[in-house]
């Protein structure tokens, strides 16, 4: 009896059963959560988000030349991947070596912590990954080293002396996919350079990219810096002072209207982005240099600013917004550029107009670095005064037309008063 009730089935025995076996679903998610990446904090290069990249896709994409891994492999890039061979290759010959063995145990011990600095994956393999990180950064040592006369350059050397080619590996090296780790650099640099080399690596970048933008460039140490890109912003922005955050909206009026309300605008030779300042109804801005990379380079700066992992100051974002509140179309861009704010080297204000427009399109923006300013203007163009004035001027002097037919009633006004005047004796007479 005891048998019979131990091997009769119950009317759960299926759901014990179909519990032994696992989900297939269940299977593979568990397989997509073993093949995850650890969670680093070090990222610190980043592909350009979606919604950035889609306002302007070219301004994040290489021209001619292809650093680290992201653009790795493109066919469009092959004429600057033979010049990067002839950089290495230039490189043993002159070094006396047979080889890059001794290389290779500094980047061995390197590449775990330089994968890290990626946010992506990288599927490329072992080998491949050291060769890119060898290539790359020695053509990027050596390239800085002949711009600064260290070593001898060929007459023939298209890097150097081709047309139009220094600016657009100038522009390559500042985008925010098209990066190698700084540490990297640094390190292929000590193993290269020669005993009278006593700049640090830094310097030499300082020196070929000119960081023209205008900085104190007080600060040459790598330290915490990422890349050259990172290197380029702290350089630009070293020394600037922290505001305190103020809970303010950055909104303002434009160019044009700010002028009818009684706005003046100067320009400050070799300001800084800080050098922003409003006062007695004076806006005092640093002249900006509007060229053909100006707005790639603006818009990897953000992009950095946008992905990087710390709660430090936005300054690209907050100019940029700056200036985006000033300009909204070429009347305004026209403004900036009679006072000396803006040299347009494009030569189309709308398209410098354009280029502020969308720039910061999908950009997160926060408490503004210029809380203050926008403040003040707006207190300015709030009063009763000015805002007063400005009605008079958009009415009457919104051309030249228009203050022509306004002077003329003045006129007529006045000679009509006189007339009175005259008349009134006659009369009384």
């Amino acid at each position: 009896m005891r048998n019979h009730q131990f091997n009769r089935p119950t009317q759960h025995a299926g759901i014990y059963d179909h519990s032994m076996v696992q989900d297939h679903v269940s299977i593979h998610i568990e397989s997509m959560l073993r093949s995850m990446p650890p969670t680093s904090p070090k990222h610190s290069i980043f592909r350009v988000r979606h919604q950035l990249r889609e306002v302007n896709k070219k301004a994040y994409d290489p021209e001619i030349l292809a650093i680290g891994p992201y653009h790795y492999g493109n066919d469009k890039f092959k004429f600057m991947e033979v010049q990067k061979l002839r950089y290495l290759q230039q490189l043993l010959k002159r070094r006396k070596e047979e080889s890059v063995d001794g290389y290779m145990p500094t980047l061995r011990e390197l590449e775990q912590q330089a994968r890290n600095c990626y946010a992506d994956t990288i599927d490329l393999s072992h080998e491949k990954f050291l060769a890119m990180m060898l290539i790359d950064g020695c053509f990027i040592v050596e390239l800085f080293r002949k711009y600064n006369t260290k070593i001898p350059t060929d007459k023939d050397d298209p890097v150097i002396h081709g047309c139009g080619i220094t600016d657009n590996i100038r522009r390559d090296l500042l985008l925010l996919e098209n990066q190698l780790p700084l540490f990297v650099l640094s390190k292929l640099y000590d193993l290269i350079k020669g005993p009278d080399e006593h700049h640090e690596f830094s310097e030499v970048a300082a020196m070929y990219f000119h960081f023209e933008l205008g900085g104190p460039g007080q600060n040459w140490t790598i330290g915490k810096r990422e890349h050259l890109l990172h290197l380029y912003h702290a350089w630009c922005t070293s020394g600037l002072p922290e505001t305190p955050e103020l809970n303010c909206i950055p909104v303002m009026p434009s160019a044009i209207e700010l002028r009818e309300s009684g706005v003046r605008f100067r320009a400050m030779q070799g300001g800084q982005l800080s050098d922003i300042n409003f006062k007695n109804g004076t806006l005092e801005l640093p002249v900006l240099y509007v060229e053909d990379d100006t707005e790639s380079k603006f818009r990897n700066l953000i992009a950095y600013e946008q992905h990087r992992q710390s709660r430090d100051i936005n300054y690209f974002t907050d100019y940029v917004t700056f200036m985006d509140c000033l300009i909204n179309s070429s009347k305004d861009v026209e403004v900036l550029r009679r006072a000396g704010i803006v040299k347009n080297y494009l030569g189309n204000d709308e398209v410098v107009a354009q280029m502020f427009n969308k720039i910061g399109d999908h950009v997160a923006i926060s408490d503004s670095y210029y809380s203050e300013i926008f403040q003040n203007v707006n207190a300015h163009c709030n009063k009763r005064m000015n805002v007063w004035m400005a009605k008079l001027r958009r009415k009457y002097f919104h051309s030249p037309w228009a203050s022509l037919s306004v002077l003329a009633a003045i006129v007529l006004l006045l000679l009509t008063a006189a007339q009175t005047l005259f008349t009134i004796p006659s009369y009384t007479k």
